[in-house]
């Protein structure tokens, strides 16, 4: 197992985890605003591995592996806390999607990749686009700064649903997953 600063940086993200909860539950104002800003941080180092990775030709087996794997942890974990704080069905019900959504595409890839598919299980555009909502909702979720963005990140939350159910199907689609049923 070869260790360069991509992986690195994508390790730095699964230890940054515990510090993320914990800055979630601090008993002090300024911790909402914290722990997003260890969000953002674990944001802009998943894309700044992959970028590195590609750039400097370090993209290694580990790597790809681990990458994805840290990327679900940290946004479940986030999704689990913002399910917690409000406590709501408008909440939880979209969060479930989201988590359900994660597990069929990870197992879908997984499934592609053991009978030789997997190159056909590439990040769509609108996946792209669906994360992005959904960090955006998540960074506001966590922050809660003022009422109108707590508002626009549940109103992004549902664009991520939205997003998600689209992209799982284009997924779906495109593996043509019932000819291998």
């Amino acid at each position: 197992m070869q260790l360069n600063i991509p992986t690195w940086l994508t390790l730095l993200r699964i230890v940054l985890v515990p510090f993320f909860v914990l800055a979630f539950y601090l008993p002090f104002t300024w911790a909402p605003m914290f722990c997003a800003l260890i969000f953002v941080f674990a944001a802009v180092t998943d894309w700044f591995d992959g970028f590195l990775a590609r750039r400097w030709k370090q993209t290694t087996r580990f790597g790809a592996f681990l990458d994805p794997v840290a990327d679900k942890v940290m946004v479940v974990i986030a999704l689990m806390l913002v399910t917690e704080y409000y406590h709501v069905w408008w909440i939880t019900l979209p969060v479930a999607i989201v988590i359900t959504r994660e597990i069929i595409i990870s197992s879908l890839r997984e499934w592609m990749a053991e009978i030789g598919k997997g190159s056909s299980m590439v990040v769509s555009w609108m996946g792209k686009m669906k994360t992005t909502a959904q960090m955006l909702s998540l960074v506001g979720l966590l922050w809660r700064p003022i009422p109108i963005v707590e508002f626009t990140s549940i109103v992004l939350l549902y664009v991520a649903v939205v997003l998600t159910f689209w992209s799982m199907f284009q997924y779906l689609n495109r593996v043509r997953v019932w000819k291998h049923l």
